[in-house]
């Protein structure tokens, strides 16, 4: 079967999941059980998988979704327990005094805490506490789920510690030392981790561009499609704010990955960005003159809200200070940082504690398994989540309606999730090295759709290899596991091109970041945790459109590195 027929096999689950979702407004819960059957079919009968293996990779991917569940679970856990302690509210009336314009709190939230969340924890964590913080300050939960969506993009290439670039180019390390030394131009390094670096130094020059674009282009965005006025230019008069926003983060993570590497300029560029914006914020510098909010919760489309209401309440009451009320956030920020930095020594310890699945029904080499302690959702989430029952000197029957309310959200998105986490184990099976269970030794169906797309492109490939990386995103609803399944493809094709090994390689990277805009296991989760299961399909439809300028912009980079500067380099 040629590799063209095997990319439309493999598309078609894709396809259908898109259709049933964004064209027929299905929910994730309906679409996603039968975009799994139609790859699972897709893997029985194109790639000839046996029966027992396409359902053991199913088994494997019900695994991971447990893992995901925890993290959805931690994250709405956090949000109700601050909301009957008297903390969310409290933290409103701190954030209306920093700033009642939704376009500002939109940047503090979205655009930076978010940042710092994913340099530390990555997982899909910013968005899942992003986005319910910004219901509870009042934007409409649509609003909430497509901002924090978006705007956790240009950090993952550097999210948890570095993990997409350092783990996730790790099958290049062969081919990495073969070409130390050789006369390949503008590989010019002597390590697998100077690679890593260069290619993280890169990364921040392809996403540059978009780290100044996107806060302008979101905030107009969200001004004309949620905006009383349907207004683009009432986003767009926040742009010096935005513009100051971009410069304190990006001068900082630019600084970090050029001197000490690819695994913390997200989260310090998150962290000193955010504090010198809330500070700017509060001294008024480049704060909009009029502030702009969403108008009456009575005036907004049924569509924006689910089941959880944001509050449309112009006066907050103070129940405790703004320290108490923000602790547990600074102690999930803490408890994150200490955790995922190696030198630190937990991080190791809390990734072994493990409950292993290993050759799955029989199957050598299909494992799965649950790092229940090093999962957000359980350190830190869950773990403040008890600790502030006392630090808010909460009551018995608050604590009941809380955890009691964050159980009852799991069960949308738990359906969902197995459904789409399953599809996920399928894809990247497919193409396992074993004659037994693939006999026609055909490519992974990822693989087969990057390969078909690479024959259609040729020289222009600078231009879409942020879209595989994206593509590969959009699939697993991972940077890390994009790069893994596609770093050797993309050096492959710099190869064939004579391409700048680094900066295909490096849009590979950026690309795997701005797929998590439309990542299915990511938009499953906000939509958990914001109360909007059922309605995927309708962020999917506004979330495309700033993937797709992202990868314009990534695109455009790419090809004037490739074939105008960097070649005049070496």
């Amino acid at each position: 079967m040629s590799i063209e027929v095997l990319a439309l096999i493999a598309v078609l689950p894709i396809v259908l999941a898109l259709v049933l979702m964004v064209g027929l407004r299905w929910p994730a819960t309906r679409a996603m059980p039968l975009a799994w059957l139609t790859c699972a079919l897709g893997g029985i009968l194109a790639w000839k998988l046996p029966v027992g293996y396409v359902a053991a990779l199913t088994v494997q991917g019900c695994i991971s979704a447990i893992g995901i569940l925890i993290i959805v679970f931690g994250a709405i856990l956090i949000l109700y327990t601050l909301q009957h302690s008297g903390g969310m509210e409290t933290i409103q009336y701190g954030m209306q005094n920093i700033s009642r314009d939704r376009r500002v709190q939109a940047i503090i939230i979205g655009y930076l805490f978010a940042a710092f969340i994913e340099g530390a924890a990555g997982f899909g964590t910013p968005a899942a506490l992003a986005a319910p913080l910004l219901l509870s300050l009042g934007f409409p939960p649509l609003a909430a789920a497509v901002i924090c969506l978006v705007f956790n993009s240009f950090p993952v290439s550097f999210g948890a510690v570095g993990t997409p670039i350092v783990l996730g180019l790790s099958p290049l390390k062969g081919l990495i030392q073969e070409a130390v030394g050789s006369s390949i131009p503008g590989l010019n390094f002597q390590s697998v981790d100077q690679f890593n670096i260069v290619v993280g130094q890169w990364a921040v020059v392809l996403h540059a561009a978009m780290v100044f674009i996107l806060p302008i282009f979101m905030l107009g965005f969200i001004t004309r499609y949620f905006g009383p006025n349907r207004s683009w230019k009432d986003g767009f008069g926040a742009w010096k704010f935005c513009l100051f926003a971009a410069v304190a983060f990006f001068i900082p993570s630019a600084i970090t990955a050029y001197l000490l590497g690819p695994e913390l300029p997200s989260l310090i560029g998150g962290l000193v960005g955010l504090g010198v914006v809330i500070a700017g914020a509060k001294a008024g510098i480049c704060v909009p003159k009029q502030a702009w909010d969403f108008g009456p919760s009575a005036n907004w489309d049924a569509e924006w809200t689910g089941e959880i209401k944001g509050s449309n309440s112009c006066e907050f009451k103070c129940h405790m200070s703004q320290f108490r009320a923000w602790l547990p956030y600074v102690l999930i920020g803490l408890i994150l940082v200490i955790t995922r930095i190696p030198e630190l020594g937990l991080k190791g310890w809390l990734a072994s504690q493990k409950l292993a699945f290993t050759n799955i029904l029989g199957y050598e080499g299909v494992n799965g398994a649950i790092a229940y302690l090093y999962l957000p959702g359980t350190i830190p989430f869950t773990l403040v989540a008890i600790i502030t029952i006392a630090l808010h000197g909460m009551k018995g029957n608050a604590v009941k309606t809380a955890w009691t309310q964050s159980i009852a959200k799991l069960k949308n998105p738990a359906i969902a999730l197995f459904a789409s986490v399953a599809l996920v184990s399928i894809f990247r099976g497919s193409g396992v090295e074993n004659a037994a269970l693939n006999p026609n030794a055909y490519p992974s169906m990822p693989l087969a759709m990057a390969n078909t797309l690479a024959g259609l492109v040729g020289s222009a490939w600078p231009m879409f290899a942020s879209f595989v990386g994206g593509l590969g995103s959009f699939i697993t609803g991972s940077n890390t596991v994009s790069d893994l399944l596609f770093a050797e493809f993309q050096w492959g094709m710099a190869s064939t091109l004579s391409l700048p090994h680094q900066i295909i390689v490096a849009a590979q990277a950026v690309g795997g970041a701005m797929g998590n805009m439309i990542c299915i296991h990511n938009i499953v989760a906000v939509c958990a945790v914001v109360g909007l299961s059922g309605k995927e399909g309708t962020i999917l439809r506004r979330t495309v459109w700033p993937f797709l300028l992202y990868g314009l912009m990534v695109g455009i980079v790419a090809t004037l590195l490739s074939y105008v500067f960097v070649p005049h380099l070496f």
